[in-house]
Protein backbone atom coordinates (compact mmCIF):
# COMPACT_ATOMS: atom_id res chain seq x y z
CA UNK A 1 0.00 0.00 0.00
CA UNK A 2 3.15 2.41 1.01
CA UNK A 3 4.73 1.65 -2.00
CA UNK A 4 1.92 2.18 -4.73
CA UNK A 5 1.53 5.58 -3.39
CA UNK A 6 5.02 6.43 -3.34
CA UNK A 7 5.12 5.86 -7.01
CA UNK A 8 2.03 7.74 -7.38
CA UNK A 9 3.13 10.88 -5.66
CA UNK A 10 6.14 10.27 -7.97
CA UNK A 11 4.29 10.18 -11.01
CA UNK A 12 1.61 13.13 -10.29
CA UNK A 13 5.45 15.48 -10.03
CA UNK A 14 6.65 14.05 -12.54
CA UNK A 15 3.39 15.03 -14.86
CA UNK A 16 3.04 18.29 -16.74
CA UNK A 17 0.73 20.28 -15.10
CA UNK A 18 -0.72 23.32 -17.11
CA UNK A 19 -1.27 26.75 -15.76
CA UNK A 20 -4.44 28.36 -15.83
CA UNK A 21 -4.40 31.60 -18.90
CA UNK A 22 -0.74 29.91 -20.07
CA UNK A 23 -0.45 30.39 -23.71
CA UNK A 24 2.57 29.91 -26.12
CA UNK A 25 4.09 33.04 -27.30
CA UNK A 26 4.80 33.59 -31.34
CA UNK A 27 8.07 35.38 -31.57
CA UNK A 28 8.25 36.61 -35.08
CA UNK A 29 11.37 35.83 -37.12
CA UNK A 30 13.32 38.97 -38.42
CA UNK A 31 13.09 40.23 -41.24
CA UNK A 32 16.52 40.11 -42.24
CA UNK A 33 19.34 39.59 -40.28
CA UNK A 34 22.67 39.50 -41.08
CA UNK A 35 25.76 36.70 -39.04
CA UNK A 36 27.02 39.03 -37.09
CA UNK A 37 23.63 40.41 -35.44
CA UNK A 38 23.33 43.35 -37.36
CA UNK A 39 19.66 44.15 -38.31
CA UNK A 40 18.95 45.62 -41.92
CA UNK A 41 15.56 45.57 -42.75
CA UNK A 42 14.09 44.64 -46.68
CA UNK A 43 12.71 47.97 -47.76
CA UNK A 44 11.17 46.04 -50.32
CA UNK A 45 9.10 43.80 -48.19
CA UNK A 46 5.80 45.00 -47.55
CA UNK A 47 5.72 44.30 -43.63
CA UNK A 48 8.87 46.41 -43.30
CA UNK A 49 7.36 49.77 -41.60
CA UNK A 50 7.74 53.06 -42.97
CA UNK A 51 10.57 54.47 -40.76
CA UNK A 52 12.63 51.70 -41.17
CA UNK A 53 12.80 52.65 -45.11
CA UNK A 54 14.67 55.56 -46.86
CA UNK A 55 17.56 58.01 -46.08
CA UNK A 56 16.98 58.48 -42.75
CA UNK A 57 16.99 54.71 -41.75
CA UNK A 58 19.52 54.44 -43.62
CA UNK A 59 21.80 57.24 -42.48
CA UNK A 60 21.27 55.46 -38.49
CA UNK A 61 22.24 52.17 -39.88
CA UNK A 62 25.67 53.74 -41.43
CA UNK A 63 26.29 55.93 -38.41
CA UNK A 64 25.92 52.49 -35.99
CA UNK A 65 27.60 50.46 -37.96
CA UNK A 66 29.77 52.01 -40.52
CA UNK A 67 31.35 50.66 -43.51
CA UNK A 68 29.74 47.24 -42.14
CA UNK A 69 26.44 48.10 -42.82
CA UNK A 70 26.03 48.24 -46.61
CA UNK A 71 25.22 51.81 -47.31
CA UNK A 72 26.47 54.15 -49.49
CA UNK A 73 28.06 56.93 -48.01
CA UNK A 74 27.75 59.22 -50.91
CA UNK A 75 23.64 58.58 -51.01
CA UNK A 76 23.33 60.07 -48.04
CA UNK A 77 24.66 63.47 -48.89
CA UNK A 78 21.13 65.72 -49.44
CA UNK A 79 20.97 66.94 -52.95
CA UNK A 80 20.76 70.70 -53.37
CA UNK A 81 17.20 71.07 -53.16
CA UNK A 82 17.37 69.46 -50.11
CA UNK A 83 20.01 71.36 -48.51
CA UNK A 84 18.47 74.81 -49.69
CA UNK A 85 15.37 73.56 -47.47
CA UNK A 86 17.39 72.39 -45.03
CA UNK A 87 19.42 76.03 -45.04
CA UNK A 88 15.67 77.63 -44.80
CA UNK A 89 14.62 75.56 -41.72
CA UNK A 90 18.10 76.66 -39.90
CA UNK A 91 17.55 80.17 -40.57
CA UNK A 92 13.96 79.96 -39.35
CA UNK A 93 14.12 77.82 -36.55
CA UNK A 94 17.65 78.52 -35.56
CA UNK A 95 18.38 82.25 -36.53
CA UNK A 96 22.17 83.62 -35.62
CA UNK A 97 22.50 84.92 -32.54
CA UNK A 98 22.82 88.41 -33.36
CA UNK A 99 19.29 88.29 -35.19
CA UNK A 100 17.96 87.45 -32.03
CA UNK A 101 19.49 89.85 -30.19
CA UNK A 102 18.24 92.94 -32.89
CA UNK A 103 15.12 91.23 -32.62
CA UNK A 104 15.14 91.30 -28.70
CA UNK A 105 16.01 94.97 -29.07
CA UNK A 106 13.13 95.89 -31.18
CA UNK A 107 10.58 94.07 -29.60
CA UNK A 108 11.66 95.75 -26.25
CA UNK A 109 11.46 99.30 -28.13
CA UNK A 110 8.32 98.93 -29.58
CA UNK A 111 7.04 97.61 -25.90
CA UNK A 112 8.93 100.82 -24.50
CA UNK A 113 6.98 103.23 -27.07
CA UNK A 114 3.58 101.77 -26.33
CA UNK A 115 3.78 102.00 -22.98
CA UNK A 116 4.97 105.36 -23.16
CA UNK A 117 2.14 106.24 -25.62
CA UNK A 118 -0.16 104.71 -23.21
CA UNK A 119 1.17 106.58 -20.03
CA UNK A 120 0.65 110.03 -21.84
CA UNK A 121 -2.84 109.17 -23.26
CA UNK A 122 -3.76 108.40 -19.26
CA UNK A 123 -1.81 111.77 -18.52
CA UNK A 124 -3.98 114.01 -20.58
CA UNK A 125 -7.65 111.94 -19.80
CA UNK A 126 -6.45 112.32 -16.28
CA UNK A 127 -5.90 116.30 -16.61
CA UNK A 128 -8.87 116.61 -18.47
CA UNK A 129 -10.91 114.56 -16.41
CA UNK A 130 -12.27 117.78 -13.61
CA UNK A 131 -13.17 119.61 -17.08
CA UNK A 132 -15.25 116.18 -18.00
CA UNK A 133 -17.19 115.28 -14.96
CA UNK A 134 -18.33 119.49 -14.54
CA UNK A 135 -19.30 119.72 -18.34
CA UNK A 136 -20.96 116.25 -17.25
CA UNK A 137 -22.76 117.98 -14.61
CA UNK A 138 -24.08 120.77 -16.65
CA UNK A 139 -25.20 118.89 -19.05
CA UNK A 140 -27.26 116.64 -16.86
CA UNK A 141 -28.98 119.98 -14.41
CA UNK A 142 -29.78 121.45 -18.27
CA UNK A 143 -31.55 118.13 -19.38
CA UNK A 144 -33.05 117.95 -16.11
CA UNK A 145 -34.04 121.42 -16.36
CA UNK A 146 -35.36 121.50 -20.01
CA UNK A 147 -37.33 118.21 -19.23
CA UNK A 148 -39.07 120.21 -15.38
CA UNK A 149 -39.79 123.45 -18.35
CA UNK A 150 -41.41 120.73 -20.83
CA UNK A 151 -43.25 118.94 -18.47
CA UNK A 152 -44.53 122.38 -16.21
CA UNK A 153 -45.66 123.65 -20.41
CA UNK A 154 -47.26 120.11 -20.89
CA UNK A 155 -49.08 120.53 -17.42
CA UNK A 156 -50.16 124.14 -18.38
CA UNK A 157 -51.58 123.20 -22.24
CA UNK A 158 -53.51 120.16 -20.97
CA UNK A 159 -55.00 122.68 -18.53
CA UNK A 160 -55.68 124.86 -20.63
CA UNK A 161 -57.09 122.48 -23.15
CA UNK A 162 -59.35 120.93 -20.57
CA UNK A 163 -60.86 124.58 -19.14
CA UNK A 164 -61.40 125.06 -23.02
CA UNK A 165 -63.23 122.25 -24.39
CA UNK A 166 -64.01 120.84 -21.47
CA UNK A 167 -63.20 118.15 -18.73
CA UNK A 168 -65.46 115.71 -19.78
CA UNK A 169 -63.28 115.39 -22.89
CA UNK A 170 -60.61 112.56 -22.38
CA UNK A 171 -57.92 113.76 -22.38
CA UNK A 172 -56.00 110.44 -24.07
CA UNK A 173 -58.39 110.48 -26.93
CA UNK A 174 -57.14 111.38 -30.87
CA UNK A 175 -59.52 114.34 -30.69
CA UNK A 176 -57.89 115.80 -27.73
CA UNK A 177 -54.20 114.81 -28.51
CA UNK A 178 -54.88 116.66 -32.01
CA UNK A 179 -56.21 119.91 -30.30
CA UNK A 180 -53.35 119.79 -27.32
CA UNK A 181 -50.94 120.07 -30.72
CA UNK A 182 -52.64 122.77 -32.51
CA UNK A 183 -52.19 124.42 -29.16
CA UNK A 184 -48.52 123.57 -28.94
CA UNK A 185 -48.62 124.56 -32.44
CA UNK A 186 -49.86 128.33 -31.37
CA UNK A 187 -47.97 128.45 -28.26
CA UNK A 188 -44.30 128.16 -29.89
CA UNK A 189 -45.45 130.60 -32.69
CA UNK A 190 -46.53 133.07 -29.85
CA UNK A 191 -43.17 132.42 -27.90
CA UNK A 192 -41.13 132.86 -31.88
CA UNK A 193 -43.16 136.36 -32.07
CA UNK A 194 -42.55 137.42 -28.48
CA UNK A 195 -38.37 136.43 -29.17
CA UNK A 196 -38.36 138.31 -32.63
CA UNK A 197 -40.17 141.65 -30.86
CA UNK A 198 -37.73 141.72 -28.04
CA UNK A 199 -34.79 141.18 -30.29
CA UNK A 200 -35.76 143.80 -32.36
CA UNK A 201 -36.72 146.05 -30.08
CA UNK A 202 -33.32 145.86 -28.31
CA UNK A 203 -31.67 146.41 -32.15
CA UNK A 204 -34.04 149.50 -32.01
CA UNK A 205 -32.47 150.49 -28.41
CA UNK A 206 -29.11 149.92 -29.31
CA UNK A 207 -28.99 153.57 -31.43
CA UNK A 208 -30.83 155.76 -29.56
CA UNK A 209 -28.26 156.45 -26.75
CA UNK A 210 -25.71 157.44 -30.15
CA UNK A 211 -28.46 159.67 -31.25
CA UNK A 212 -29.50 161.41 -28.45
CA UNK A 213 -25.38 162.57 -27.95
CA UNK A 214 -25.24 163.63 -31.66
CA UNK A 215 -28.33 166.15 -31.12
CA UNK A 216 -27.10 167.22 -27.88
CA UNK A 217 -23.63 168.19 -29.67
CA UNK A 218 -25.84 170.06 -32.53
Amino acid sequence: MAVSMTSLCRSWLSAVVPVAGSMSRYHARPLRRKLDGMYVPDPQDERTPEWQRGPRWEAKLFGRYGAASGVNPAQLWPDPARLREIREEEETWYPPLADMQARIRQREEEERRSRLAREKLIAANMAQMPKMIEDWRREKQEQQEKQRVEAARRERLLALAQERFGYNMDHRSIKFQELLKEMEKEEKKKEKLAKKKLRAEKLGAGPGPAQATESSLA
